[in-house]
């Protein structure tokens, strides 16, 4: 009947909860704070501790920041600036040593009036990356990716075109006698892609080179590496050696894991010696003691001797990231590459590399990081990097005797720029690939 109460009201009464405040909704930066920072007595602590200890930093260093002077032609300029504005006493930053050495900074001894190489050539590295880095872009930008190492090299040190169109043709042979025997076997062909290039830059890059300059002499002011130096030596270096590690490192890995004695012992060997060596000894090898084992007048540029070196080092490192990430792999990756038929190297390039790769990306970035901020230790071997040895240099003038912290300041804020973009690039593409399991 319409109204009537129901017969289970009173049990239904009798058992439900008693009525409460409903909890107080809160949203944005007031729920923010409150989860993160005064969550409970002892996080409340720690947030008044850190506020406090930021309190003390920044009044601290602010007046010295704040208190900077860009326009002066000396150290003594800018304490008699900073005296004038703030009073006797004051302390201050005499950031015009940045703005009147900044390209020295950027490009050490390099030519001015050839500054436009470099630039260039840093302009066109974020062409040839950004396919690399972003796949929405043209497959085909991949080519340009290629050739870009080449096009760099030509535009910083100069000189000939035709060594290093000779280098791009050794490549191109290997490329094409690996795809004429792949059907065949893909040892052969990996062979094949190794010794074709390097017998023909052993014994024809010399006389084709000579021709092609005596009839066609393409070529521009050639820069020596003595010359290089700033960010511009720890880009070639850092850049270099990313390159050319990673694919070490890969190799490495898998010859760790390989189930042929000799390639695991050697690669072991390799692997555990130069993890084993500091890098500063390595450098000190690349540039003096690899001339003792070279013949007498060979001329082995010191650029390329220490990104050999920086290269193996990294390798060594990027190879054991890279074997924790095929360690990772379960036993039925292995066993499900194996049920398709493929065979060793369709098995690692379609199924298992890409996903130790994908485990291995913060360990990969990370170790990346590490060699870019490690090409500092070059001024040990008399090359000009930004941190030490161009400061040394700025302050031998006896306009900027004195000026000690503003340079390791801007060296520093750039190098983190670098670095600071590497990372948040390296979770992108880890929130992009999704390499965990969901």
């Amino acid at each position: 009947m319409i109204g009537k109460p129901s017969p289970t009201a009173p049990f239904v009464r009798k058992h439900m909860l008693p009525a409460e405040v409903p909890p107080a909704r809160a949203s944005g930066a007031p729920k923010w704070l409150r989860e993160n920072l005064f969550s409970s007595w002892a996080n409340t602590a720690l947030t008044l501790f850190g506020v406090f200890i930021l309190y003390l930093l920044v009044s601290h260093f602010a007046p010295w920041f704040l208190h900077g002077v860009w326009q002066a032609d000396s150290l003594a300029q800018c304490r008699q600036i900073i005296a004038e504005r703030w009073g006797e006493g004051a302390s201050g930053a005499c950031w015009a040593v940045i703005r009147a050495r900044w390209t020295q900074f950027l490009f050490g001894f390099y030519p001015s009036q050839l500054y436009w190489r470099p630039v260039l050539a840093f302009v066109l590295m974020f062409v040839a990356i950004a396919p690399v880095l972003f796949t929405q872009l043209p497959r085909k930008m991949l080519w340009f990716t290629l050739a870009y190492p080449l096009v760099a090299i030509w535009l910083l040190w100069g000189g000939s075109i035709w060594p290093v169109a000779m280098i791009a043709v050794g490549f191109a042979l290997g490329a094409l006698a690996y795809r004429l025997l792949a059907l065949r076997s893909s040892l052969l062909a990996s062979l094949a892609a190794i010794a074709v290039p390097l017998l023909f830059w052993s014994f024809l890059t010399g006389p084709i080179d000579s021709v092609l300059t005596s009839v066609v002499p393409l070529a521009i002011q050639p820069v020596p590496s003595r010359e290089f130096g700033g960010f511009l030596l720890a880009i070639v270096l850092g850049l270099g050696g990313i390159a050319m590690s990673l694919p070490l490192g890969i190799v490495l890995a898998l010859g760790r894991q390989s189930d042929m004695f000799l390639i695991k012992t050697f690669s072991v060997m390799f692997i555990e010696f130069i993890r084993g060596v500091p890098l500063i000894a390595l450098l000190f090898v690349a540039s003096l003691l690899l001339n003792y084992f070279l013949p007498p007048g060979t001329n082995f540029d010191i650029i390329l001797r220490v990104m050999i070196l920086v290269t193996l080092f990294s390798a060594a490192y990027i190879a054991e990231v890279i074997r924790g990430g095929l360690a990772a792999l379960p036993r039925g990756q292995y066993e499900a590459a194996d049920a398709l038929g493929l065979d060793y190297w369709k098995a690692q390039r379609l199924i298992i590399l890409p996903q130790a790769l994908k485990i291995s990306i913060p360990g990969i970035v990370s170790t990346f990081i590490g060699m870019f901020k490690d090409t500092t230790l070059v001024t040990f071997v008399g090359l000009f990097e930004p941190l030490k040895s161009i400061p040394d240099t700025i302050r031998a003038d006896f306009a900027w005797k004195g000026v000690y912290w503003e340079p390791f300041v801007f060296v520093g804020a750039i190098f983190f720029l670098f670095n600071f973009g590497m990372s948040r690039y390296s979770m992108y593409l880890e929130r992009k690939l999704k390499r965990d399991y969901r």
